[in-house]
């Protein structure tokens, strides 16, 4: 009686180390199981191996899970029987942005871009306009063919010449005046809430109160690092060494 206890105990070990020696290939056999006799693992078309760990004569490697072995010659007389494969490309290219295209800047756009040196102070350019200040952008409305702004000058670095008596010079609330065609064109860029540097030229004719601007006028989001150079700006001009 023991020893078909022990024949029995020995043929389970035996079939467990059969069983737990089916290591099958993750990719090259179709399952995790083998057969219990052999330990073959079922392998995919074109692999081999007792595990499904290599490919077929004949077969070559490729880098898909689902076919990890292929026939080349196989896919090539395939693709001959079907004939070239034709690609048609569509005529116009998508715009995958959905963004329309920015207009050019020939003769035929009425709206050119503004040029670099519009956004730029020199002190050649300080010396030949008429006032210079510092403003933040109160509110807006529109007026006819213009923009009226609302802007709080905070600081003017420039003597006053050539200005209507009817503005007023000192700090405090005033009006700014951009034509509707230039602030399309974002030329200048003005956003409510924030603050510029402004400098530009008085219209002799102008009847309007406060300033007026257009896309030849400087119109700068202000930097506090510009305190110093206005200053020494200021000083040339008092000097008598601006020459308009």
């Amino acid at each position: 009686m023991l020893e078909i206890y022990i024949d029995i105990l020995c043929n389970q070990r035996n079939a467990f180390s059969l069983f737990s020696a089916c290591d099958c290939h993750p990719v090259g056999a179709l399952g995790k199981t083998c057969n219990q006799t052999t330990g073959q693992c079922p392998c995919k078309d074109g692999v081999t191996g007792l595990t499904c760990n290599r490919c077929s004569k004949g077969y070559q490697q490729s880098k898909s899970p689902i076919a990890p072995c292929i026939n080349p010659s196989r896919i090539s007389n395939e693709l001959a029987k079907k004939g070239p494969i034709i690609v048609q490309f569509p005529e116009k290219i998508p715009n995958p942005g959905g963004h329309r295209p920015k207009p050019t800047t020939g003769s035929g756009n009425p709206c050119n871009k503004c040029k670099k040196r519009s956004r730029r102070l020199t002190l050649k350019r300080f010396c030949r306009r008429d006032f210079a200040i510092s403003a933040q952008v109160v509110s807006r409305e529109k007026v006819d063919d213009w923009v009226k702004f609302t802007i709080n000058v905070q600081n003017s670095y420039k003597r006053i010449v050539n200005r209507p008596t009817n503005d007023r010079t000192r700090r405090g609330e005033t009006y700014l005046w951009v034509p509707k065609s230039d602030l399309r064109c974002k030329c200048p860029k003005i956003r409510l809430s924030q603050r510029y540097l402004i400098v530009g030229k008085h219209r002799r004719n102008d009847s309007r109160s406060g300033f007026v601007i257009d896309r030849k006028s400087v119109v700068i989001k202000w930097k506090d690092k510009w305190q110093r150079r206005l200053r020494r700006f200021v000083k040339y001009e008092r000097r008598g060494k601006c020459r308009q």
